[in-house]
């Protein structure tokens, strides 16, 4: 039985608030955590930041709570939710416009290609395996997917890739990374030897750089690693590279 590495965490949303006003809330999700319902039917964020607006600003009623976007399961990072309908539709706009830098982190057991450069693949999901497979040629039903990445740092065994999403497909990073045979840790459903405690993987949503959709003020956004060994390694020295 593998243990669950937040069991003992502090899961209450207040501590990983990373900004929030009366149009928006960033949350850091933990790799234990659904973003929105599934049929699992555990407990979601957007419940978990529900109940907190609910609370903190005592308010009567059904708590308004748009999901912008998604980050699947097993991985951590700033999660962006509207409290407004006037933010959530300006937001849904941005982020298809490409109009939201994302920039993740990733944990990898090989070195890319290169220390800088692009990935362009063909992705074609399979909905009964909840995977995607990446290719070079477009196939019926496939999509389009690139992102740029940089090797910022390495121990004896693993890389830390900063990954640069420019679009966004099912299970894209970690997809394409497998491809060219970087394989995320943890992740065994595209290719790690072995599962992290708790099923989480390490690929971290580590920054959101966006205009405020209402204030039109420059927002960054950065969202601490979770706890663990490895991310510690990486995060606690030189954070030039941010």
């Amino acid at each position: 039985m593998r243990k669950d590495p937040n069991k003992n965490r502090d899961t209450a949303i207040k501590p990983r608030i990373l900004f929030e006003d009366n149009h928006i809330i960033v949350v850091n999700k933990l790799t234990s955590e659904i973003v929105q319902g599934d049929k699992t039917g555990d407990k979601t964020l957007g419940d978990s930041v529900s109940a907190y607006i609910k609370t903190a600003y005592n308010k009567p009623g059904n708590v308004f709570l748009g999901v912008v976007h998604r980050l699947d399961r097993p991985t951590s990072g700033a999660v962006i939710f509207a409290k407004t309908g006037k933010a959530l539709s300006r937001l849904n706009t941005m982020f298809r416009d490409n109009e939201v830098k994302k920039i993740y982190w990733a944990v990898t057991d090989a070195m890319p290609p290169d220390e800088n450069g692009v990935l362009e693949h063909y992705l074609l999901k399979n909905q009964k395996q909840n995977k995607s497979y990446a290719q070079k040629t477009a196939v019926d039903g496939s999509k389009l997917a690139k992102l740029s990445y940089t090797v910022i740092k390495a121990t004896d065994r693993y890389y830390l890739l900063s990954i640069e999403l420019h679009t966004g497909r099912h299970h894209q990073i970690r997809a394409q990374l497998a491809a060219v045979g970087c394989r995320i840790k943890g992740d065994l459903k595209y290719g790690s030897p072995r599962s992290n405690p708790g099923g989480g993987i390490h690929l971290h949503a580590r920054s959101l750089s966006f205009i405020h959709p209402v204030s039109k003020e420059k927002i960054d956004i950065i969202a601490p690693t979770p706890k663990d060994p490895l991310w510690d390694i990486f995060s606690s020295s030189d954070e030039s590279f941010e």
